[in-house]
């Protein structure tokens, strides 16, 4: 347990050493939602109809912008064939990494999501399904991407392999996710597709580690 939260620490304190990476996620997210008021209009009712959808796609692509370097930094600097040696197994040390990650573009995008939505004239009905359904997503997100940012490790253009490997895995995702605000917004129980999200969670959290790590040992070979 001490060699696991060590390698979160670490990569905690290293993602805070690069602001620019963190806020570079969260800038998009920003700039994204922003964009949309001024490209379709001021018209209230219909940025109201897509702002559940309009959240969470943006959220979908920021969160990914970081998912290459999850593992491409250690592999640059050396570092990866000392992980996959460590005593501590491959499987919680990529756990381990996606905790990181998680903790610093996930968070964020959880806490800004809100306030952002306000901007689209989502109603306050919609803002606390919409945290415990990101809290929810996002660490997914990290996880699925693991898998594909391990698969991708010393390639050429790994960001680009990264999106098509992962984004047809997250659909699922995205469609709970927003289908759960929408029904929260419309008077409706949105705790079956929590309860999915929350399924979708635990699964990932069961497999992703052990394909990540599977990945990394071929790359390292």
């Amino acid at each position: 347990m001490n060699a696991f939260i060590a390698i979160v620490r670490r990569d905690v304190t290293l993602a805070l050493r690069r602001v620019s990476d963190t806020v570079s996620v969260v800038l998009f997210f920003v700039l994204a939602i922003v964009l949309f008021p001024l490209g379709i209009g001021p018209e209230l009712n219909l940025l109201a109809r897509i702002a559940a959808g309009t959240i969470w796609v943006a959220a979908l692509l920021a969160a990914m912008l970081s998912l290459d370097r999850l593992f491409q930094v250690d592999a640059d600097e050396g570092g990866l064939d000392l992980l996959v040696l460590a005593p501590l197994p491959l499987e919680a040390v990529v756990l381990a990494k996606c905790l990181a990650h998680w903790l610093v573009t996930g968070v964020p995008l959880i806490l800004s999501a809100p306030i952002l939505s306000i901007l689209l004239n989502m109603g306050g009905d919609g803002f606390l399904v919409m945290i415990l359904a990101m809290a929810l997503a996002t660490p997914t997100l990290s996880l699925i991407g693991a898998v594909g940012a391990a698969l991708t490790v010393g390639a050429r253009r790994g960001g680009v392999l990264v999106s098509l490997l992962v984004l047809p895995l997250l659909t699922p995702v995205l469609i709970l996710g927003a289908s759960a605000v929408d029904l929260a917004l419309a008077g409706l129980n949105a705790t079956p597709l929590l309860m999915l999200l929350g399924a979708m969670l635990l699964v990932a959290v069961l497999l992703c580690p052990w394909a990540a790590a599977a990945g990394l040992r071929l790359a390292t070979e």
